[in-house]
């Protein structure tokens, strides 16, 4: 029966070739060199018949090109494309295949179609209605696909999908390299995996390693919290892992917060991330941003972490307050009264600082509560109001977050208050209270109040009205030891207003105190560390020119004198001892 076959192929090939058919009407992308001409062909690389029910050739049909019909195989090169029907060009060394194509390649991969043209010279085909092509490694559909077997290319540009069994890509134009198992997607597309999906434009995926390459805007949502998204416009994303690797203009979007930098590194299922270079955590709700060189979050644990000269700023409707240390931390957690709401917690280590318009202060650690207004200072802490300082061994603020103004202070241990008795001159005067334990209250945003307890001690300027000259005048200095002292802040003055428990209070004239005894030994007015404006926070200290302030002894230095004259007098009236 095969004989049969062949004879009749044979005489109708003979019958055929009296007539000249035309070339065939070839797709651009199957055009030659010579355009349509026959080439040389080398032994084994004409497109071969194998089977066919019927081949027939009528002048009408297909410009009078012989056709197969039934079952039609055909091999070229160890590719076989089967149809129903299939017109050969034989001069061309090209072949038109209509109804059920299916072309089997010799690397595995099957290309099924409503039609298919295939040249045999270059290698190249085309497949179009219902295109789908199917390897080990995915299943690609689409209208029309372009194929090059010379170079194990598929391309189409018409629209379609790829799947692999987990993930489905959408996409207009795509390049897939049978050798490499990498896809090349041109404009948009969108990845669509159980978990998260992918969408944005120019993207290179290797189907073997899951690793898929962006360049351009891309973006990485997470399917159950769409919030939580990863947007960058060059990376590099492990699907398998779930590993991004961000270099441009990125962005990662975790619990209502935004990472931005250089570089970045994001693992969407442990939740860490890392960036360095021009750094940025932005908290809109918390209405916050934390700014470096170098920073990591942990989304699972809800918090955050900066350093290489980091800092952080904390907006407020009338007031922003700014901080800054070597290292930044940022993280929430469940309110114990209600499990279901936040609060929110900064804190600056070593070197902390940080600029209010109304206070500043430093202290080698900063914890802040945010959500309650309360800030700590811990390890040699300063805090300055105005021309007034206040240190101890703890200073605990408490912010109203309504006004988001300072309501009070509280120091713990060796708290010492210091206030310049006139800021408008360079005099070396000072009122100054101490003790124990210090609690001090803000009137709008000065401090106005203070009470010590424990060893409280004052030394302060005393002024009084002269009646007439309406001016005041200077009477002395107030040196008071209390259990208990209760101070009142004005504009140039600090006025005790109770001194309790073992109380002691003496006023000394300006002449009759010596000035080491107008300071208390630990007396430490920082002029040079004072953070004046907020940029002052960006360095370890401004490293101020030190005041040189001028101390006003005229009255005791002229009173000493008297002293040591009278002193003199008494000497001289004194008899002289001769010694015989």
């Amino acid at each position: 029966m095969r004989l049969i076959f062949f004879l009749l192929v044979f005489i109708s090939a003979m019958t055929f070739a009296q007539d000249t058919p035309k070339p065939a009407q070839r797709d651009p992308y199957l055009q030659n060199p010579v355009k349509n001409q026959p080439q040389q062909l080398k032994p084994g690389e004409k497109v071969k018949i194998i089977h066919a029910d019927y081949l027939k050739k009528d002048p009408n049909k297909y410009d009078g090109n012989q056709y197969l019909l039934g079952n039609v195989q055909v091999e070229h090169q160890g590719s076989v494309l089967t149809a129903d029907e299939v017109v050969i060009y034989s001069e061309e060394n090209f072949v038109k295949a209509i109804g059920n194509t299916k072309l089997q390649n010799t690397d595995g991969s099957v290309i099924t179609a409503g039609e298919m043209e295939y040249d045999g010279n270059t290698q190249k085909g085309v497949a179009r209605k219902n295109v789908i092509l199917t390897d080990p490694k995915q299943t690609i559909r689409t209208d029309i696909m372009y194929y090059d077997r010379l170079s194990n290319q598929a391309y189409f540009n018409t629209g379609g999908t790829i799947s692999d069994g987990q993930n489905v890509m959408y996409t207009k134009s795509a390049t897939y390299f049978l050798d490499t198992k990498m896809i090349d997607f041109v404009g948009n597309v969108k990845i669509d995996s159980p978990d998260y999906i992918v969408e944005g434009v120019n993207i290179k995926q290797n189907q073997n390693t899951k690793v898929a390459e962006f360049f351009g805007p891309t973006t990485i949502t997470n399917r159950a919290n769409p919030k939580n998204r990863v947007y960058t416009e060059r990376g590099t994303y492990k699907m398998n892992t779930k590993e991004a690797y961000l270099n441009k203009n990125s962005k990662i979007f975790y619990n209502d917060k935004i990472l931005t930098g250089d570089d970045m590194y994001y693992n969407q299922l442990t939740g860490f991330g890392k960036a360095t270079g021009n750094v940025t955590l932005d908290d809109p709700l918390e209405r916050r941003y934390i700014k470096g060189g170098y920073g990591e979050i942990f989304e699972k644990k809800d918090s955050a972490m900066m350093t290489k000269s980091p800092y952080a700023v904390k907006i407020l409707e009338k007031d922003s307050i700014y901080f800054a240390s070597e290292k930044i931390i940022s993280y929430q957690k469940p309110d114990s009264a209600d499990a279901t709401k936040k609060k929110s917690f900064l804190r600056a280590f070593r070197k902390g600082r940080f600029y209010k318009s109304n206070a500043q202060g430093r202290a080698d650690s900063i914890a802040f509560n945010e959500t309650d207004g309360i800030l700590h200072m811990y390890t040699k802490p300063i805090l300055w109001s105005g021309e007034k300082q206040v240190t101890g061994d703890k200073v605990e603020a408490y912010f109203n977050t309504e006004t988001e103004n300072i309501d009070s202070l509280k120091v713990i241990g060796n708290a010492f208050a210091i206030s310049k008795v006139d800021s408008l001159n360079n005099k070396d005067e000072f009122n100054q209270v101490k003790g124990k334990l210090m609690t001090v209250y803000y009137e709008g945003n000065n401090i106005k109040e203070a009470k010590v307890i424990g060893n409280a001690q004052s030394i302060v300027y005393v002024d009084d009205e002269n009646q007439q000259t309406k001016q005041k005048e200077r009477i002395g200095i107030t040196l008071s030891s209390c259990g208990i002292i209760g101070a009142l802040f004005e504009e140039k003055a600090l006025q005790i207003i109770s001194c309790s428990i073992g109380a002691t209070s003496d006023t000394y004239p300006m002449s009759m105190l010596e000035p080491s005894k107008r300071k208390f030994p630990d007396f430490n007015w920082n002029t040079r560390d004072r953070i004046r404006k907020w940029q002052d926070i960006l360095v370890d200290s401004p490293n101020y020119e030190e005041i040189k302030y001028e101390a006003d002894n005229t009255l005791y230095d002229k009173a000493q004198e008297a002293v040591e004259k009278e002193k003199a007098k008494e000497e001289a009236k004194k008899p002289k001892r001769v010694r015989k």
